[in-house]
């Protein structure tokens, strides 16, 4: 395993720095969940990682080396907001699936491939056959992750996964995330702006605001010392939760 890191990363769109001049690093088998308001920047991080958003300043390396933007067999991974979206809705289940995998093998490997992925984010190996309408909006987001995994990621980017999902299904998905990480040792770069969902899954936790990156560290540190008055915010934010202060 390696670690993922962005070292002074900067894109522009035009005039405006959406990211700037941030440094992150995600630990080999770690959490890592990156925390802030609609349009502070996290989900431009996010493609920036995966190829999407071209950078205009510093670096993004897995295990020291560049990440390539472009090539069928990347090393990251990513998983959109919206599941229906992401999946082609004129391609089954089992297609979307065994699409994303690493060429090679037989048609019998690769079904007993995809069969194996879909048991790992619990679903019915049957719902192969079946296209993305067909399936609720949490069944289609545990395909979004099957498909991820089955191009065999170093690590995988997760932006704000559960924030389309109706409350009664986001637990199970946060759950499957937290067995995914402990059974696979998954590294996973986890973006919401719910302080309670990165509570939920991640070890580390970075807060961004408009654009950089404002507090980071240890969840169990950030989530019960914050340093910065911006996460005290999105604390206070949490229902039921309260926070001591920094002293002066």
């Amino acid at each position: 395993m390696s670690e993922l890191r962005f070292d002074d990363v900067t894109v522009r769109y035009g005039r405006t720095a959406a990211v700037d001049g941030v440094s992150l690093a995600v630990p080999p088998g770690a959490v890592v969940g990156l925390v802030g308001e609609s349009g502070s920047g996290k989900s431009t991080l996010a493609r920036a990682a995966v190829g999407l958003a071209p950078i205009a300043g510093g670096r993004i390396t897995l295990g020291g080396v560049p990440v390539p933007a472009r090539g069928r067999s990347r090393p990251l991974q990513m998983v959109f907001q919206d599941p229906y979206s992401s999946l082609d809705p004129r391609m089954t289940v089992g297609a979307s699936v065994a699409e994303a995998m690493p060429p090679g093998g037989s048609r019998a490997d690769r079904r007993a491939e995809v069969e194996r992925l879909l048991e790992l984010v619990h679903l019915n190996p049957a719902c192969a056959g079946a296209v993305p309408a067909r399936l609720s909006g949490g069944q289609r987001q545990r395909v979004a992750l099957a498909r991820a995994l089955a191009a065999r990621p170093r690590v995988i980017v997760a932006d704000e996964i559960t924030s389309a999902l109706d409350v009664s299904v986001q637990g199970a998905v946060l759950n499957l995330v937290r067995e995914l990480q402990r059974e696979l040792g998954l590294s996973m770069l986890f973006i919401s702006h719910n302080l309670a969902v990165v509570r939920y899954v991640a070890s580390h936790v970075a807060v961004m605001r408009r654009g950089r990156l404002v507090e980071q560290g240890p969840a169990a540190r950030v989530l019960t010392e914050p340093g910065h008055e911006y996460t005290r915010e999105l604390l206070a934010a949490v229902p039921g939760r309260t926070t001591r202060r920094s002293r002066p």
